[in-house]
């Protein structure tokens, strides 16, 4: 393997490019969706999305504090969908919303075209040697990965129902 590829035979700098086309075209598709969403979502599935208490919280943040918090969401899992739907939604005029899309994207195709190449590799490159060692491993890796999103969902859901009931208790 040359210096710069990649276990997909790209030169690491054209996966990080790759990478980052993705996320500009879900990034932008996400903002013209939320754009577009206001008027026409109470004919949609979309209506629900829009209110819940995580996308209202999502929406009042993105509301406070404009283009960094779009930038720094994709360094988020999660946050990331809901910032761009409420930069959209709040109508976030395209002149501060691309250089935020830009700049975050850009750290979201680095971080996934490095470390997660890189992962990919290593985990490749064990199970050549020892293919019982990466099953092991992966299955380590993809449980923690689980753990970690059923405890935020958990979490998530406890903020939503005081949330709820919070709204409740002031109507």
């Amino acid at each position: 393997m040359e210096p710069f590829d990649t276990a997909f035979g790209l030169p690491l700098p054209l996966a990080v490019g790759l990478f980052y086309v993705v996320v500009l075209l879900r990034g932008g598709a996400t903002y013209a969706l939320g754009r577009g969403a206001r008027g026409g979502a109470g004919r949609t599935r979309l209506k629900a999305r829009l209110e819940t208490p995580r996308f209202r919280r999502a929406e009042r943040i993105v509301e406070r504090w404009g283009a960094p918090v779009v930038a720094v969401s994709f360094l988020t899992v999660g946050f990331q969908t809901l910032a761009n739907l409420a930069a959209g939604v709040l109508r976030m005029p395209l002149l501060a919303y691309i250089p935020a899309l830009g700049v975050g994207g850009l750290a979201w195709a680095l971080i996934w075209g490095v470390v997660g190449v890189a992962t990919y590799e290593a985990i490749a490159e064990l199970a050549m040697r020892s293919p019982l060692e990466a099953a092991l491993f992966t299955g380590l890796l993809v449980g923690v990965l689980v753990l970690i999103e059923v405890l935020n969902l958990r979490r998530q859901r406890r903020r939503d129902e005081l949330s709820l009931v919070q709204a409740a208790g002031e109507a």
